[in-house]
């Protein structure tokens, strides 16, 4: 991977098989979802899923909480994934199942040099932001997960992408965010959402997904909240 990755927050997930991305507003869709979804899952890891790569993020993201408990926690992601879209304007915010998915690739503030994964100025400006929302929203998990293109050999990729993943976590709890909110994973050149073959496409690959999700004390506080 040849200079930057990419950042996403969010969510929630086991199998494999549902629709990659879905905008629609969890508010009202949450008291039809089912006990457990793959969208989440595909938003994080591209095209591969269901390889048999993934049973290992999918068991640390967990389940979508479903009936009125869900539309309760969909009504809360909902207002976070507005205040990032509105804090950072140029990362891509996805809400799916009960998470959030926020993209960072090297045209929305988080970059890396080549073969570097250091994080620069510019990026911390924006890594800030997220840090103050996190901050206003406690009640939530992040997975840190590091991608990069097919460029270079594989062994390379992945620890490449390892210690851009682990960068940008450290750099979150550094601010002062709970290191147990945080799960760090990296999957290299493994899981690609574009084209390797066009530099187009590899900019999109380069990147770390940031996955927010729902902790247990959220869960729980929903569901007494709908009755259940």
């Amino acid at each position: 991977m040849k200079k930057i990755i990419v950042l996403a927050l969010s969510a929630v997930v086991l199998l494999s098989g549902c629709e990659a991305y879905n905008n629609t507003n969890k508010a009202q869709r949450g008291a039809v979802i089912g006990a457990a979804g793959g969208a989440l899952l595909g938003a994080i890891l591209g095209n591969n899923v269901g390889s048999g790569n993934n049973s290992e993020l999918g068991a640390v993201l967990g389940t979508v909480v479903g009936g009125a408990a869900g539309a309760v926690i969909g009504n809360q992601m909902d207002k976070q994934a507005k205040k990032i879209e509105e804090e950072i304007p140029g990362a891509e915010v996805k809400r799916v199942d009960d998470g959030i998915v926020v993209t960072f690739d090297e045209n929305s503030g988080v970059y890396f040099d080549t073969a570097k994964h250091n994080i620069n100025e510019k990026s911390r400006e924006t890594l800030d932001k997220l840090v103050a929302i996190l901050k206003e929203y406690p009640e939530t998990n992040v997975v840190v997960a590091g991608h990069t293109d097919s460029q270079g050999k594989d062994a390379y990729n992945m620890g490449l992408s390892q210690r851009r993943a682990q960068a940008v976590t450290n750099y979150f709890t550094s601010k002062g965010l709970a290191a147990s909110r945080f799960t760090t994973k990296w999957f290299g050149e493994q899981n690609p959402v574009a084209d390797n073959n066009t530099a187009e496409g590899r900019a999109k690959n380069r990147r770390v997904n940031v996955v927010i999700v729902p902790n247990e004390k959220m869960k729980a506080e929903a569901q007494k909240q709908a009755g259940q």
